[in-house]
């Protein structure tokens, strides 16, 4: 287990006062699905979860990626992402895709190849 000081490094759940640590195998991530609002265009205001029920795909987050320990030029060992997707990256999944983790429901392990799409967000000001 990882110490509460580390940044990011997959120190993703709290359960109590544990922390939990998790890093995907193989070619897969760690995606947290985005909440969408529940207020309407016209300004109603929906159930919890009504809006996406009604949608085939999710938008999520990449907040942990597989990685691999190599040994650069200087024979210092770092990580490596093996899973080809960025962390931070935005990305597009089906809705009933990916094992969902037990302690938090909006974190979701999903494979690569499951990944529809990586989103770019711009600010229209």
């Amino acid at each position: 287990m990882k110490s509460t000081g580390e940044a990011n490094n997959g120190l993703i759940g709290v359960a109590g006062l544990m922390r939990r640590n998790i890093n995907p195998l193989g070619m897969r991530v760690v995606v947290k699905i985005r909440k969408e609002e529940s207020k309407t265009d016209s300004g109603l205001y929906l159930p919890e979860g009504s809006k996406q029920a009604q949608q085939d795909s999710l938008l999520g987050e990449v907040i942990e990626v597989a990685s691999a320990v190599e040994t650069n030029l200087s024979g210092e060992q770092e990580d490596v992402n093996v899973s080809g997707i960025p962390i931070g990256a935005l990305v597009l999944i089906p809705r009933e895709v990916g094992i969902k983790v037990p302690w938090d429901e909006e974190l979701r392990i999903v494979e690569t190849k499951q990944i529809l799409a990586m989103v770019t967000e711009y600010d229209l000001v």
